[in-house]
């Protein structure tokens, strides 16, 4: 489904001035202090992350009138920069790669995520129309994985039917790959669509998976879950203690007025750390500690 900047404006205005007296959610909405100045994050000291890595979405390839190339060619300078001036272990694209044509998700593949400096793990969205047939045709595993990194564990699952119709994540699936990583200190679950509505009016935009967001509460070693799906959302929003990050988008016509990525750290002790990069503005923002 696709909403226009305008409708999904008005609604980001109802979701901040609207939540402040709701318990249990937290929404960071994305601030553009230094928007148009020339600044320059580097870490002191990389060698002290466990594991550093950059999540993106929404890349949007061929949707009517965008610049689907300039997009892209813009996230893979600014993830080869980050990786060059910080590190990086491993990428994440959240979905929706290309805009209701999966035919060209090979042509996404081929010239431009192979182009990304380090190992890319990719998740289907709405707007991909893939299934995990499709899904393993173009990127040699399914829509629904795991990726083992020692002791932290990513589980990926598909929320998207081949139409573009919202699907909550496959249930078996999640809990035979979570209890295959209940000896692991962190778990991250990668989800395009969130499988939980924070209001009303979501019931167009996101998921209702009461079951799935139980189990997810039911292991502690989640840390936290990641989204794409709404281009507005750039922040934390809660289930219980159980913190949904967003990471606004890198394409399409819709959504933040700046691009850019999320990046998460992990500190030996297993300390987590993530912050939004505005990748066309300033260099930090949204930054918390799980």
């Amino acid at each position: 489904m696709f909403f226009s900047y305008q409708v999904m404006s008005e609604r980001r205005k109802f979701i901040k001035s609207g939540l402040a007296g709701i318990a249990g959610i937290s929404l960071m909405p994305a601030i553009n202090a230094f928007a148009g100045s020339e600044h320059h994050y580097s870490l002191p000291n990389t060698a002290d992350f466990k594991l550093r890595f950059a999540i993106a979405s929404d890349g949007h390839y061929a949707q009517p009138d965008t610049e689907s190339d300039l997009f892209y060619s813009n996230l893979v300078s600014w993830l080869n920069k980050e990786h060059k001036d910080n590190h990086l272990d491993l990428i994440i694209i959240n979905g929706d790669l290309v805009h209701n044509r999966p035919d060209l998700l090979k042509k996404v593949k081929e010239t431009y995520l192979d182009k990304l400096p380090v190992p890319y793990h990719t998740i289907p969205g709405n707007h991909d129309f893939a299934d995990a047939a499709v899904w393993k045709s173009v990127f040699g595993y399914e829509d629904k994985y795991v990726v083992d990194k020692g002791e932290i564990g990513f589980v990926f699952a598909n929320t998207a039917d081949t139409k573009g119709g919202y699907v909550c994540p496959d249930y078996n699936f999640l809990k035979a790959s979570l209890d295959q990583f209940k000896s692991k200190s962190i778990v991250f679950v990668i989800l395009h669509i969130p499988p939980h509505q924070w209001l009303p009016e979501e019931k167009t935009i996101f998921v209702d998976c009461p079951e799935i967001i139980e189990l997810l509460h039911s292991y502690p070693n989640i840390k936290a879950t990641f989204h794409g799906h709404d281009h507005t959302l750039d922040g934390v929003r809660y289930t219980g203690k159980l913190p949904h990050l967003f990471d606004s988008h890198f394409g399409g016509n819709w959504g933040t007025e700046y691009k850019g990525y999320r990046i998460v750290e992990v500190t030996m002790d297993d300390q987590i750390t993530t912050y939004q990069v505005n990748a066309s503005q300033n260099p930090m923002m949204n930054k918390n500690t799980l």
